[in-house]
């Protein structure tokens, strides 16, 4: 494809093989902010845009990184909805509980010295009661019924009864919550430095700024996956049903 910095990053990050990975290294804003022209986001950045076009040029060969990466797009959307469940949802189950405790004994032992940690700890507080919110009406309402649109598409029948009228809006309702957790998780970022523990940091304060820096990464994908791609096919879907009337 045509590497232009006219181009949006969702689309950048949805048709080049590992843009994500580089958007991710660079600190570019490939999931909420993706309506964004790659230009406007290296200016945010404060990167120039000829090293980001570089660096995109250089993640387009296959190799054997490339060869293990799903292609999303392709990917039918039970089978989209069953990665991000899988890898996605069940990793963040399982490390907020993980890094609620590891905050727990940093906070005890190093608050004190260092008083931003307890903003640390209320800020991601909050972030995982929003996860867990924000999961659990997907895993319920939202991903079951984008599964039934597809069924029905597959077998020729007409699309399935929703409470919530159109999926826009639960779509819409999930951007909006997404929103929220990058802001939380932009908070985190200022509030740690970008996770880079003090010189003097123990064993478990180095622990715990390496997990919320993967957590981070992670969030960003699992939420590119949904915004930039399931959400954005399941609403293309529904209108086709509407179109065949």
């Amino acid at each position: 494809m045509l590497l232009d910095a006219s181009r949006t990053v969702r689309e950048l990050a949805t048709q080049i093989p590992n843009a994500t990975r580089v958007f991710e290294k660079l600190g570019i804003d490939y999931c909420c902010g993706g309506s964004q022209s790659l230009e406007i986001a290296c200016q945010r950045a404060k990167i120039p845009v000829g090293d980001v076009l570089r660096s995109l040029e250089g993640s387009t060969p296959s190799g054997a990184l490339d060869a293990v990466l799903p292609d999303f797009q392709s990917m039918s959307l039970t089978d989209l909805v069953a990665h991000i469940l899988v890898t996605h949802h069940a990793y963040v189950k399982q490390e907020i509980p993980r890094l609620q405790q590891l905050l727990a004994k940093v906070v005890a032992v190093h608050c004190a010295n260092h008083p931003e940690l307890a903003a640390v700890q209320r800020t991601f507080s909050g972030l995982a009661g929003e996860l867990h919110s924000h999961m659990m009406k997907e895993e319920m309402m939202l991903f079951p019924y984008i599964e039934r649109l597809e069924e029905a598409q597959s077998q020729g029948r007409p699309a399935p009864q929703a409470l919530f009228g159109t999926i826009s809006n639960p779509v819409h309702m999930m951007e909006l919550e997404h929103e929220a957790a990058g802001t939380a998780l932009q908070e985190l970022r200022m509030l740690t430095e970008a996770y880079t523990p003090p010189e003097s940091a123990c064993f478990s304060y180095k622990t715990l700024y390496s997990a919320l820096k993967d957590f981070e990464a992670d969030l960003h994908q699992h939420v590119h996956l949904e915004n930039n791609i399931l959400f954005a096919r399941a609403v293309e879907l529904e209108n086709q049903f509407v179109i065949a009337r």
